[in-house]
């Protein structure tokens, strides 16, 4: 099987994460059946490089490949030859000889490209500045549980157009549902990604109208990783953007909140919105590990039919 990496979404096509999604559920539900005795990567090896703090996505990954039967290596800069100046390529080329997959969390999406490029086994993107497609498999995949299809459903994102509103962009796309995008003046996520997007993605200001009879609603924190100098900038340029349980209330009866974590309560949350019942936020973050499951399976086995 020719290697396959999973930078963006649309590395794969839709009827693969289709498949992706419907095999998550069932990785899952054999897990809560039979506990983890499915181990498909004995003695395969995940190479985990981390140039961006992390809880979920380490312990989703890590857990992942224990559970599969395989292993994974925490890497930093500080304990690579990455962090003293050795070039990408070089440290993808060792690495391809030696592990079985590779899972990047890193601040330049170009730098990952590279990696990729020099790679001969699987890359996958566990967040850049760009993107963040692995949270944007648990995030359908907990849509899916929810509400079934999400084919011609809509979504609101609110917050900034950073990455992982890039994200969602992408699987308004590949998913084939309606996206609302709500930021203020001055936050927009790139015209490129939204252009490529055509009619499935479209902005809006107002975020009364945004959430108006939307299936979900989203959001991220107003100040991402790197740009903590922002913060008190941003917070003034977001007042009037926070979800709350009342905005929550102009959506569909039936709508479901999600939140990537960690959430700023107080910021663009209410302090008690994932309290209600409608925020199914553990359960999101309970999936990475799930789609996770199923994109190591898939881009080291490929299909699974059972």
């Amino acid at each position: 099987m020719a290697t396959r990496h999973f930078l963006t979404l649309l590395d794969l096509s839709p009827e693969e994460l289709g498949y992706l999604i419907q095999r998550a559920i069932t990785i899952k539900n054999g897990l809560k059946t039979h506990g983890p005795t499915y181990t498909p990567l004995n003695n395969r090896t995940l190479a985990m490089f981390f140039e961006k703090s992390s809880t979920r996505t380490r312990v989703s990954f890590e857990t992942a490949m224990a559970q599969f039967g395989g292993h994974a290596l925490f890497l930093s800069p500080r304990d690579t030859q990455l962090g003293r100046g050795e070039p990408i390529g070089d440290t993808a080329r060792v690495l391809s000889e030696m592990v079985d997959v590779v899972m990047i969390r890193t601040f330049s999406h170009e730098n990952l490209s590279e990696f990729a490029s020099a790679s001969s086994v699987p890359v996958i993107n566990a967040l850049t500045d760009d993107y963040h497609p692995c949270q944007l498999l648990a995030d359908i995949m907990t849509w899916t549980e929810r509400q079934g299809h999400v084919r011609g459903k809509t979504a609101t994102w609110i917050g900034d157009g950073n990455n992982m509103c890039h994200s969602w962009i992408n699987a308004a796309r590949q998913f084939a549902f309606q996206l609302r995008v709500c930021c203020p003046e001055g936050y927009d996520p790139d015209p490129a990604v939204v252009a490529a997007a055509g009619d499935r993605v479209s902005i809006v200001r107002d975020p009364q109208q945004a959430v108006d009879g939307a299936d979900l609603v989203t959001t991220d924190v107003w100040a991402s990783m790197g740009q903590e100098e922002e913060q008190a900038r941003r917070e003034a340029d977001f007042t009037g953007f926070q979800v709350t349980e009342r905005l929550l209330d102009k959506a569909a009866n039936d709508v479901i909140f999600l939140h990537c974590l960690p959430a700023h309560r107080g910021e663009e949350i209410s302090t008690t919105l994932l309290d209600d019942p409608r925020a199914v936020v553990w359960q999101e973050a309970g999936n990475r590990l799930h789609a996770q499951k199923a994109l190591l399976e898939f881009l080291l086995l490929g299909r699974i039919d059972n």
